[in-house]
């Protein structure tokens, strides 16, 4: 007896693990995201003015302890949902086998628009999968972009198993804690059973709970269409400044001996002196035939501290909190203007550079296909606002003209940065770059109205630009916020982003951007940075690509690195092209038709790496209108080719890269020339470019070492 009741504890012992392996279930404890299913609805509350009826409601941690966080709350409660690219979390009681979880046993059901109903029905699976053993979390991304303003279920299946291989307990049902989140048990119990009905899976549901997302075309549609209702004064060319007073900002190419940019950079004031690059205008000699200067008043819905203030999504209006006098730059082709005016092609400059950059770079090329080339600085760019161009010509005076700068001194030190002003300030960090971009998308949908009323840049009477035939093309930011610009503006009649990529926070993460990334994170209070090195900003989130193996997290602070990153993300929702991808031809908003577009980019950009613009292909179902730049190829059989190919627009300077530019630029302007009818292989039958890429998309970053 003495021999058997120590086997039978033994016995007892060794089953003890599996027993409670057995019992593995989904938390679901409502008081806490971090102990439920996330996103849901419980930490929400009801808001009738709002496209989802509801708002985001967030409970703050200790905010003496955790005073980044809070800030980002207080920014995040505004919302009136989740964000259509969440990092989903699924807390449980024990340890689960992570091999388990995929698209079969994990996934999320559309239950609708909420004003329409549009997508019901739809089966969403996940990717880039995350096991945490230490809070026992699983975390993934939803497959695909999810729809704006719609209710989804997350369902946990019993086809996910626990560390012992059995399969995961039912959670008990959800009930009402005691919280008054505006819903009620009935409300859940009714999408369960939805749930159940709508469920096809050979496995049972474990969990299931409901988010509903947020909206985001809301803000820029309506400002759309109040400027589509406007008629603004027509811009003004006189804006040019000489010692005999003023005179009208044109120039014949042939007469302009050069322009000095003094560019403000800092508020005492002081000034950095260079030349445009007035020799890029000769790629195709004589084209471009002259060369001029304005401005147009644009409403500004941002406030000093460069946010947009938040209105209910549904009952709101945007308002302007003023206007700002913008200045532009425009080039005109040679030759006999058609009888409409010459057809004119936006371009957005990138992150970093301003008008007097990259739109000369095509300028040329451009102007040898009949197209005009109109450029404005984005926010935050060109210098701060007393930079001044200087156009030097031969026997006759210069002519000084304000450049147009709209960078600040946002941060007091004095200097003014080439980007500073294009971000949201403290305490609103998490908005970033989102309502910068915005506001670029406003003043470009200004610019195009503004070209509709008539352009005369000449003051003979007449237009000199074609009402009806409006184009964008842009490179980088200009590409992302182009993108935006796309999916809003009605009356662009076909587009060509270039090396465009999102969300923002995806590109900083990956590319060449990562640094600032870190000082995002080593400036939170508390530092989230996980990595000792001497820079300071060095850190690990240990996330997968898209479509790799799930990773089973071993990096201490990796998991809240990446919850931060989600925030980021869900906040700038509404400023990330992504979520406009589907709006330019799958799903036009409303009034809107869809637009032609092709959308270059190249293998192996370090800037804005391959996953952020696959992202905006696969959003909006655009991989049959992508020209890839095989850079791989390039580089292969010609050394002199730039290893990082972000730039491959517009690196004319480069000799081993301009034919390339050329052929990229070519491209685009003969989409344009025929009304985005025919799209050519910029190097023809050669490899360098494929024209449509060839499946499937790079989802990996591909870089040259």
């Amino acid at each position: 007896m003495f021999i058997h009741a120590r086997t039978m504890a033994a016995a007892a012992c060794l089953l003890l693990p599996l027993a409670a392996a057995a019992n593995v279930s989904v938390r679901l404890d409502g008081a806490d995201p971090a102990t439920h299913p996330f996103p849901s609805d419980r930490f929400t509350v009801r808001d009738w003015s709002q496209n989802t009826f509801r708002r985001v409601a967030l409970p703050k941690p200790d905010c003496s302890v955790r005073p980044s966080d809070c800030a980002d709350i207080d920014v995040i409660n505004t919302l009136d949902g989740f964000s259509t690219q969440p990092r989903i979390t699924v807390p449980f009681t024990g340890d689960i086998d992570v091999a388990t979880v995929n698209s079969r046993t994990v996934f999320l059901l559309n239950l609708g628009d909420t004003l329409t109903m549009h997508g019901f029905g739809q089966k969403v699976g996940i990717n880039q999968v995350v096991w945490d053993p230490a809070t026992k979390t699983l975390a993934f991304e939803s497959d695909e972009l999810l729809n704006q303003h719609s209710r989804y279920l997350l369902i946990v299946t019993d086809g996910v198993r626990d560390a012992a291989g059995k399969r995961i307990k039912t959670a008990r049902l959800e009930s009402n804690d005691g919280r008054s989140h505006g819903r009620d048990t009935a409300e859940y119990h009714r999408d369960l059973r939805d749930a159940h009905r709508l469920h096809r899976s050979p496995n049972r549901i474990a969990a299931a709970t409901l988010f509903t997302t947020q909206s985001i075309t809301a803000d820029l549609y309506k400002i759309m269409r109040a400027i589509k209702q406007s008629t603004p004064a027509p811009a003004d060319f006189m804006v040019g400044q000489t010692a005999a007073g003023p005179v009208r900002a044109l120039f014949p190419v042939t007469g302009i001996t050069g322009i000095q940019f003094n560019r403000q950079v800092g508020t005492a004031p002081t000034f950095a002196s260079s030349f445009l690059p007035t020799p890029a205008l000769n790629v195709v000699p004589g084209a471009v035939g002259q060369i001029a200067y304005g401005r147009f008043n644009s409403p500004d819905y941002q406030t000093a501290a460069k946010l947009i203030p938040a209105v209910p999504t549904r009952s709101g209006q945007p308002q302007p909190q003023g206007s700002n006098a913008l200045s532009f730059q425009l080039f005109l082709p040679a030759g006999a203007k058609p009888a409409n005016g010459w057809p004119v092609a936006i371009f957005g400059h990138g992150f970093t550079d301003s008008m007097y950059g990259a739109p000369w770079a095509v300028a040329s090329v451009f102007a040898s296909r009949g197209l005009a080339t109109l450029a404005i600085n984005v926010v935050g760019h060109g210098g701060g606002p007393l930079g001044a161009l200087n156009v030097i010509r031969p026997a006759a005076l210069p002519v000084v003209i304000n450049a147009g700068g709209r960078g600040i001194d946002q941060d007091g030190n004095g200097s003014i940065d080439s980007t500073e002003g294009s971000s949201a300030a403290p305490p609103h960090t998490v908005i970033g770059s989102r309502d910068g971009l915005r506001q670029t998308v406003v003043d470009i949908m200004q610019l195009v109205r503004q070209v509709q009323v008539g352009m005369d840049a000449d003051g003979d009477g007449a237009a000199d630009l074609d009402a009806q035939r409006i184009y964008y093309t842009g490179q980088s930011f200009g590409g992302i916020y182009g993108t935006i610009l796309l999916g809003v503006e009605r009356d662009i009649q076909a587009g060509v982003p270039n090396v465009p990529g999102g969300s923002i926070t995806e590109v900083a993460r990956l590319g060449g951007f990562r640094p600032l990334t870190g000082i995002a994170l080593a400036t939170r209070v508390p530092s989230l940075i996980n990595v000792a090195d001497p820079s300071g900003i060095v850190f690990n989130e240990n996330i997968p690509l898209r479509n790799e193996p799930p990773v089973v997290n071993n990096v201490p602070g990796a998991m809240a690195i990446a919850q931060v990153l989600d925030r980021f993300e869900w906040v700038q929702q509404a400023g990330n092209p992504v979520s406009y991808a589907p709006h330019i031809r799958r799903a036009p908003l409303p009034g809107n038709a869809p637009k032609p577009v092709i959308f270059q980019f190249a293998k192996g950009d370090k800037t804005v790496p391959n996953p952020t613009t696959t992202a905006i292909l696969r959003a909006g179902d655009l991989a049959d209108t992508a020209t890839y730049f095989r850079n791989d190829l390039a580089f292969a059989a010609n050394p002199a080719v730039p290893k990082n190919p972000h730039t491959f627009l517009s690196n004319i300077g480069v000799a081993a890269a301009a034919a390339y530019a050329v052929g990229t630029q070519t491209q685009t302007a003969l989409f344009f020339a025929t009304h985005g009818t025919t799209v050519i292989d910029p190097d023809g039958a050669g490899p360098v470019f494929e024209v449509p890429i060839n499946p499937p998309l790079p989802e990996t970053l591909n870089y040259i070492p």
